[in-house]
């Protein structure tokens, strides 16, 4: 049990460094958000990071052909959707173009896509806890989530600090974060 319980926690502490990076981000980019509004991005990524190891064991115990194929699109995924946002973010930022619309909108359908987006490398470790039950398997993805939302809430905190100090340029620096872990995920899952 000990031995399940470090092993989770390493990979929860590895899967959440995208997503750590991202609450980095957030916090930089609204430095004046809420308790809620935190605790809100940090279940996402959590959230996310709890289910995809689950999905990527399912289907090594169900459709693993189907799976390995799809393992080899993970990374073009991941980098076309932080590109997306991080451009976005970069674009607003530059252009001073940020209103309450797109606020809201960072808060529904971007949090949404960026907790696949830092997630999606979590489906592999579906192979990693294929040899566990049922059980065993969610017990680890469960300590994979919590993990990630202590990393998270961590990240929010430490960009909340630097966010109020460089206020004008966080949408540019979350931005261009964003764009980096895009290109980290891809250069990780197709070159390496």
């Amino acid at each position: 049990m000990t031995d399940l319980l470090v092993k989770s926690v390493l990979l929860g502490i590895g899967l959440a460094m995208d997503a750590f990076s991202v609450s980095v981000a957030s916090g930089l980019s609204h430095p004046d958000a809420g308790r809620e509004r935190m605790i809100r991005i940090c279940a996402v990524f959590g959230i996310f990071q709890f289910l995809m190891p689950m999905i990527g064991w399912f289907c090594v115990h169900t459709i693993v052909d189907v799976f390995s194929a799809f393992q080899k699109f993970v990374p073009w995924i991941a980098l076309a959707l932080l590109l997306f946002i991080g451009g976005k973010m970069l674009y607003e930022g530059i252009s001073k173009k940020n209103d309450g619309e797109e606020m809201a909108e960072l808060r529904g359908r971007r949090l949404f896509v960026l907790g696949i987006a830092t997630s999606i490398d979590a489906l592999s470790v579906g192979f990693t806890i294929s040899e566990y039950d049922a059980v065993k398997a969610l017990g680890s993805s469960l300590i994979i989530g919590v993990v990630t939302f202590v990393i998270c809430m961590l990240g929010i905190f430490a960009g909340r600090k630097v966010g109020k100090k460089l206020s004008s340029a966080a949408p540019i620096v979350g931005g261009s974060v964003l764009i980096a872990i895009g290109i980290e995920i891809f250069v990780k899952g197709v070159l390496l």
